[in-house]
């Protein structure tokens, strides 16, 4: 299906501004645009930012759409910056009333929506936005970040469910625009992390009248106040980006953080941005179709993934070939964690009597992750040792996880709860029925490869196991209704606090964040203790006691945090990988003349 968005904005933007949409052809006089290509390893499904919860349709809306706060470019540790706020909120002394300043002159992108009218922002439009995360119909995954913090609000959202509609004219006290560039937020009780949930996509601000305009089809048409505008989504395959014609200039202005930062530093301060006219992204699930489209000159950007051999010498520098490219290597662990999830509510592997407990962690022990990092990762990974990875507040490098490789011990606790094998050697449920583990995943080159260890060690200890392949966006929506027996799964920062890791595991968000729909009394009081207090030791020994109770249940799997390397293009200037942000599009440059130099070969 192919969507061309700036079609429907056509009476306002002009027979111009439509050919500039449409095309990549410059007329003689026009300078060359400056186009940045890159791909994404799995289709975008939505752009609604309260809906959507993958990361790479969350990375378009992160261009699209703007917050109140976001990072800055370079700090590292990550720093909290305005955005749409005119300056850091005015927070008071009991820490329940966050009051923010909106920027003035600050224009929605143009949609028929308006009627042709420039729209400009205003307080009203997040009292809206906030709102919008908790309406029942639009079935936000990021309920929790508002779900019984704000003043009032639970009682408006609570009519919703039994109305059927949420009435977004009642007042909420804890939601209030205190005149057209003020917007307060009140509270029931502190939130030490409420300036990161303000800057996380899903509280972008969104404009009332174009989701009433588009309906039920708002997922297909994004308007924010961001830098760019998506103008083409053919689906499956390709999305294109343009500058926003209504976005306010900023200057590119940012401070040392790191040694590195300084060639960067010489090379984007004070230029005005964005300076990237257009940004092309590809559909590319194949890891290698996407190694061949950089080795072509066709992307700007790209992960090594397993070819690490082909660009890496055994002290893990760059190849003379790459080096002669002009090609430059950047290195970083992600804030991030994979994991496999078994679903609590299936009959097969879910519940918490003792021989469920002893099937989970039996499998967990048996997966031979130490062979994935060398083998499958090429290297390219550490072992996650807690549900809060590296790099995050609340990790702990001093924590050993319980349920180690060890599939020795594996098959002795599949023994002692009476998992019997029948006649083909196979293990049985304690009931003599079959035991067949049904585990979901994609098509892909190396999801085949993770299928094959995970087959090779579930052999191990003789435990059937079969794979449902499907598409990532039918998982994400089964997972969600807790119909996923098994899933390999990874989430990504979206602030660096242990509190946006250990929400997956916590029992009310269960249908929402929470995918193996695991309800633990004992995890949910230790995580609403944690909740209520600042960053301590006394706070980080209860993300340690949620870690053990997880690993006991055997509610996940831990899988590893990624090791990314990045090859970037020499023409490409102003990269930096951020730990929180994808979409930095808008802080770089890309140098014409010298991509012309290397693709003219």
């Amino acid at each position: 299906m192919r969507i061309h968005l700036a079609e429907t904005r056509k009476a306002i933007r002009g027979l111009a501004l439509m050919a500039l949409f449409f095309s990549t052809v410059a007329f003689a006089d026009d300078p060359p645009q400056k186009i940045l290509r890159l791909a994404f390893p799995t289709a975008v499904t939505n752009f609604d930012p309260a809906y959507v919860s993958d990361l790479y349709s969350s990375t378009v809306n992160e261009a699209v759409f703007e917050r109140l706060l976001t990072y800055d470019y370079l700090a590292r540790p990550v720093k909290l910056i305005p955005m749409l706020a005119e300056s850091l909120p005015d927070i008071s002394q009991d820490g329940k009333v966050y009051t923010f300043r909106i920027k003035k002159n600050v224009f929605f992108q143009d949609d028929p929506a308006f009627s042709g009218n420039p729209r400009e922002l205003t307080a009203d439009d997040f009292v809206y936005s906030f709102k919008r995360v908790l309406d029942p119909k639009v079935r936000s995954s990021w309920t929790f970040l508002l779900d019984g913090k704000i003043q009032g609000l639970d009682a408006v959202v609570e009519q919703a469910r039994q109305s059927g509609t949420f009435d977004y004219k009642t007042p909420v006290d804890g939601l209030r625009a205190i005149d057209r560039y003020t917007f307060q937020v009140r509270l029931n009780a502190p939130d030490y992390n409420f300036g990161y949930i303000v800057a996380h996509t899903p509280l972008s601000v969104m404009a009332q009248e174009v989701v009433e305009y588009y309906g039920d089809d708002i997922g297909s048409h994004p308007v924010g106040t961001g830098a760019y505008l998506l103008t083409q989504w053919v689906r499956g395959s390709k999305l294109a980006l343009e500058k926003s014609p209504s976005y306010r200039k900023i200057k590119w202005d940012f401070d040392l953080s790191e040694i590195d930062d300084d060639p960067l530093i010489q090379a984007m301060k004070g230029k005005e941005l964005p300076l990237i006219d257009r940004v092309e992204i590809s559909i590319i699930e194949e890891e290698q179709s996407s190694w061949l489209a950089f080795k072509r000159y066709e992307l700007d950007f790209s992960g090594i993934g397993s070819f690490r051999d082909e660009v890496l010498t055994p002290k893990r520098t760059l190849k003379p070939l790459w080096e002669k490219e002009g090609v430059r290597l950047v290195r970083n662990i992600i804030p991030e964690i994979t994991y496999t999830f078994f679903n609590f509510k299936d009959p097969i592997v879910g519940g918490f009597s003792n021989d469920k407990l002893a099937l989970r962690r039996a499998i967990i022990m048996a997966y031979n992750r130490d062979e994935e990092i060398r083998v499958i990762r090429k290297g390219q990974a550490i072992p996650a040792t807690m549900p809060i990875p590296v790099g995050v507040i609340g990790h702990d490098d001093r924590y050993r996880p319980l349920n180690r490789y060890d599939p020795i011990t594996a098959n002795k606790l599949l023994d002692a709860f009476d998992y019997k094998k029948d006649a083909h050697g196979w293990r049985t449920m304690p009931d003599g029925t079959p035991l067949v583990l049904k585990m979901s995943t994609g098509t892909t080159a190396i999801e085949r490869q993770f299928n094959e260890l995970w087959k090779k060690s579930m052999d191990a200890i003789a435990v059937k196991i079969e794979f449902i392949p499907g598409k990532f966006a039918d998982h994400v929506k089964a997972a969600r209704a807790c119909q996923l027996q098994m899933w390999s799964a990874a989430w990504t920062a979206d602030y660096p606090d242990g509190d946006n890791f250990m929400q997956l595991l916590y029992g009310p968000n269960t249908g929402e964040s929470n995918n193996g729909c695991y309800q633990s009394a004992a995890f949910d009081e230790f995580y609403q203790k944690a909740q209520r207090m600042p960053d301590s030791p006394e706070r980080n020994r209860l993300f340690l006691e949620m870690t053990r109770q997880m690993e006991v249940d055997g509610a996940w799997g831990l899988g590893v945090s990624r090791e990314r390397n990045t090859l970037v293009r020499p023409w490409l200037i102003g990269y930096k990988s951020h730990p929180i942000l994808s979409a930095t599009w808008q802080y770089m440059d890309i140098d014409l003349a010298i991509k012309s130099q290397y693709t003219r070969r």
